[in-house]
Order: C-alpha cells, then structure tokens, then sequence
C-alpha cells in the first residue's frame, strides 16, 4: 500500500493529502483533479471513458509522471465498476483523505444497466452510496477526512418514487436527476447519522455552472442549455473554490448543507431522517439482491 511517505509528501503539509474523485475526467472533477495535483496532493481520478482520462495525464505530464495524478478507469453505473475501484483502492492505499463526488450523466431516455437499474440512479445515487461506504476504512485512517457530495441540495423539486424507484413507468431525464438529486441529500443524513461524525459529509450543490457532459441530449435541449450557460453559468474554477476550503479545512459537524455559498438548515424537509433511514434499508435490500459485498 502507498502511505503519504510513499509519495514523497512531507507529512508536515496540510495541503498534502490522498483525493478520490469519482467523474474526474470531465467538468468540475476534472478542474478540481488538477487543480489538486498542483497543490501536491495525490489525485485518484475515476472515469469510464479512456481517452478522456489520457488527456487528463496528457493535460498535467509532470504530475503524472511525479505520481501526483492517475486515471482509475471504472464504469460506476454498474455494481461490478464500483465494486473494482473500491477494491483497486484498499489494494493500494492506506489512507484516503478526501472524496470527492461527481459523476453524472443526464440522459434522454431511460438507459438500464447490465445489473437492471436504470442508469441515474446508479450511476448519480448508488455508486455514490458504495464509493462512501467502501472507502469508510480508508477514510478513518486520515486525520482530516471528508466526503464531498456535489449534487442539488437546496433544491425543493423532485422527489423519491418509492414504488418505482427505477422510473420503469413514467421515465424522463428531469424527473431522473431529481428523483437522484433527492436521494443524495437522504444520503448525506444517513451518512452522518451512521458515521457518527467520524468522517464529515458536505452536500454541495454548486450552482448552474459551464460543466458537464450534455452529448446524449436532443440537439435542441443543448443548443438551449449552450446559450443559457453562455449568459448566466459560473466557470468551473469558480464552482470548485468552496471544495478546496472542505478538503483543506473540513468542517467539524457531521453533516454541512452548502446550497452555492449559502450554509442550509438541516431541518429541510429534503434532508428528513426518517426518509433518509427508509433510503437506505431500500438501498441495502438492493444492494444485497445484487450480491454486493460491502
């Protein structure tokens, strides 16, 4: 396993720490990847599409020779991708200070995975669910750890479809993101709630922002999307900034709701605890059919 001595970092610098990102190689992710391997810490960057991920290394060649920066390819919308990454990691690592959560894809129509899920909620909701809890382990061995969740927290839209969960009936691409959106504000109660404060959970949502991957869109929506970013989105750098203060100086509350810069009450009706608890026996009960071993 590598150790912080392992990468040549003095272990005198705070700002030297093991970051985890999970759509590292498009967007925010893969600003925030290299923007940390400038800093010196070491970047895992998880994404599913090769070539992107040798741009990445392309993109910072001294980082990635110096091992600051590296491309785990994983397809996270499938238990077996996000069973591989939490197991290449442990394989590797002793400590892991920060985990950063990005990976998205909207999607037109309802794609279903090789496991039968449809594609958002594993990809945007369930792979977060398993990257947090896989890598708990290795996240309580830092002495400053942090799980980063940017997603839509703030946001009132949407709801859990309870008994249909996989959109079979009344699929659409918004009601997806939300149904996602939703279930990662759950997930970040249920992590505090279960972690005890042993590992600070931040829901971030950033904000309308000049990210993301819009390819599988009708050309309509992204050439509406394309012009509305034009006018009114924030570039990524500045989406990100907050993020390298959570790494940096992670809050000392189990659970901190931060809606752009706004800090959110936590008695919101999207982050209810028993809602979160129900999300997660049903996610456990998923998991278990599927085989998943934690």
């Amino acid at each position: 396993m590598r150790s912080v001595s392992a990468l040549n970092i003095n272990p005198a610098d705070r700002r030297a720490r093991v970051i985890v990102i999970s759509g590292g190689t498009d967007g925010m992710g893969r600003a925030l990847a290299l923007a940390r391997a400038d800093r010196g810490d070491h970047v895992i960057a998880i994404g599913n599409d090769r070539e992107k991920g040798g741009r990445l290394l392309a993109d910072a060649p001294g980082h990635a020779r110096a091992g600051l920066i590296e491309f785990l390819p994983a397809d996270l919308s499938t238990l077996a991708g996000m069973q591989a990454v939490v197991s290449t990691i442990r394989s590797r690592y002793s400590a892991v200070d920060a985990l950063a959560l990005f990976a998205n894809r909207v999607s037109a129509k309802r794609i279903v995975t090789e496991d039968g899920l449809e594609r958002t909620f594993a990809l945007y909701y369930l792979a977060r669910y398993v990257l947090g809890h896989g890598l708990a382990p290795l996240l309580r061995q830092s002495p400053s750890p942090v799980i980063v969740n940017v997603a839509g927290v703030g946001v009132q839209k949407g709801a859990i479809h309870w008994d249909d969960l996989q959109l079979e009936r009344h699929y659409g691409a918004v009601a997806a993101q939300l149904q996602a959106g939703r279930a990662n504000d759950l997930l970040g109660v249920l992590h505090a709630e279960q972690m005890g404060g042993t590992i600070p959970y931040i829901l971030y949502h950033p904000g309308f922002t000049k990210s993301g991957d819009l390819s599988q869109l009708p050309m309509a929506v992204r050439l509406i999307i394309g012009a509305l970013s034009r006018v009114f989105a924030q570039p990524v750098g500045k989406a990100i900034a907050p993020i390298h203060d959570f790494i940096d100086t992670p809050p000392g509350l189990p659970l901190s709701a931060i809606d752009r810069n706004r800090s959110l009450p936590l008695g919101l009706a999207t982050l209810d605890p028993d809602a979160a608890r129900r999300l997660g026996r049903v996610t456990a009960d998923l998991l278990a059919k599927l085989g998943y071993a934690g």
